[in-house]
């Protein structure tokens, strides 16, 4: 999925709660046994809560943490159970109240950087269980930042346009034709993993349509790219074993691929903690999407022009990649990922090659990768016009069907934020 790339936002713009946790003066719910513990525990893994309830250096599902959006910047809200500026005095009916319809416990509306979008499918017992977790964990006094979004967006009933156009309500209903398996992968990938908010485009009123669900689309604010995953000739893994798709999940890494950007990041927190029979049911899930062939991309790149990026790039390739990816860049997987018939280096987007180029990366440490080989940044020692040279050979060369890049695509990148 993001790379695969989720980002992720995160992707990264999961699980935020805009509201003011103290709204709700109800009593806290009883103490729930251990084996429900861990069943929140582990739901919320799968929904990938603290990554954006966390801030850097901060204290667990504390919130905090800044959000940049095309709109301004969102602080996600502080979820322990602290009953002052945390959700200490919320009911599970409220709570459950919040992922399903996108309301805080006194009706507010919340901003839908926090994907109740697909919260909404989640069930009432998963809710509950999660809720339960939350109350479990250590309460944190940390009050709530205020939003800083540019007017209009700072009135929050502007929400309501957005709801109307974009939001529909309603749990997860397994589809009766499909297997157990691939109902419980789509009630993951759909519902507490929320893989369409990356993987999804989204428009300029920060929506997406059903229509193009899980078609991909550059990541707002990031400068990384989700690649579609209905489409074989980027993230579509129709062509891929349901093993060599639950491991690129589970452990960041395959034979086919490896995880980067806001796509390890969801690796680091999220998936790697899920059973196997969870990443094989979305697997199933996801092969089932991947049976769109889109047409190759064309260079818009003179031609003359892209000759002389093929010949410099075969020179920056052979002295800086060629060591770890091969010559006739078959990889040595899982550690080092091929690159001929790699499908995110033909993308219609070459943005996360670039940036891998630019600024290199590592897969996500996990227990089934403890150790990770990573790739070194070049951005100090190649020029754009290196940098254009290599990505264009890498995407056009060994039977690679992708479009040339340019050094202005290159530069533009440079600047790019690493997180």
């Amino acid at each position: 999925m993001a790379s695969l790339v989720r980002s992720v936002l995160p992707a990264l713009l999961a699980s935020l709660l805009c509201v003011s946790a103290a709204e709700s003066q109800a009593a806290p719910a009883a103490q729930p046994d251990a084996e429900a513990l861990a069943k929140g525990e582990y739901l919320a893994r799968a929904g990938d809560c603290i990554a954006c309830h966390t801030a850097p250096e901060g204290k667990p599902f504390a919130g905090g943490r800044p959000m940049a959006t095309p709109f301004g910047t969102l602080f996600t809200s502080n979820i322990t159970p602290d009953p002052e500026t945390g959700i200490g005095t919320w009911t599970a009916d409220q709570f459950y109240q919040m992922m399903h319809t996108g309301r805080s416990p006194d009706g507010g509306l919340l901003y839908p950087a926090m994907p109740f979008g697909s919260y909404t499918k989640v069930t009432r017992a998963d809710s509950d269980a999660i809720y339960a977790f939350l109350m479990s964990v250590p309460p944190v006094k940390q009050a709530n930042r205020p939003h800083d979004l540019r007017f209009p967006y700072n009135n929050r009933q502007l929400v309501l346009g957005w709801r109307t156009l974009f939001f529909r309500e309603g749990e997860f209903k397994p589809d009766p034709k499909q297997s157990a398996e691939w109902n419980r992968g789509a009630y993951l990938v759909e519902g507490l993993g929320h893989c369409g908010m990356c993987h999804t485009p989204i428009n300029a009123l920060g929506g997406s349509s059903e229509s193009q669900a899980f078609q991909g689309g550059l990541i707002p604010m990031q400068n990384w790219y989700a690649p579609s995953l209905t489409s074989n000739r980027e993230a579509g893994v129709g062509d891929w074993s349901i093993e060599e798709i639950s491991d690129l999940l589970r452990t960041g890494i395959s034979r086919r691929g490896a995880v980067y950007g806001p796509m390890a990041e969801v690796t680091y927190n999220s998936l790697q903690y899920l059973t196997p029979e969870d990443t094989r049911a979305m697997a199933v899930y996801l092969k089932s999407l991947g049976q769109e062939v889109a047409p190759p991309v064309t260079s818009n790149v003179p031609t003359a022009e892209s000759s002389l990026l093929l010949s410099l790039g075969k020179t920056v390739y052979d002295t800086n990649c060629a060591s770890c990816h091969g010559a006739q860049g078959q990889g040595k997987p899982p550690h080092y990922p091929p690159l001929a018939g790699n499908q995110s280096i033909q993308m219609s987007s070459a943005v996360n090659a670039i940036r891998m180029v630019l600024n290199g990366g590592y897969p996500p440490g996990t227990e089934g990768n403890s150790r990770p080989y990573g790739m070194p940044p070049f951005a100090q020692s190649l020029s754009d016009n290196e940098v254009a040279a290599v990505v264009t050979y890498i995407r056009t060369t060994w039977g690679n069907h992708g479009a040339a890049v340019t050094a202005q695509e290159a530069n533009q990148l440079r600047s790019a934020p690493l997180d």
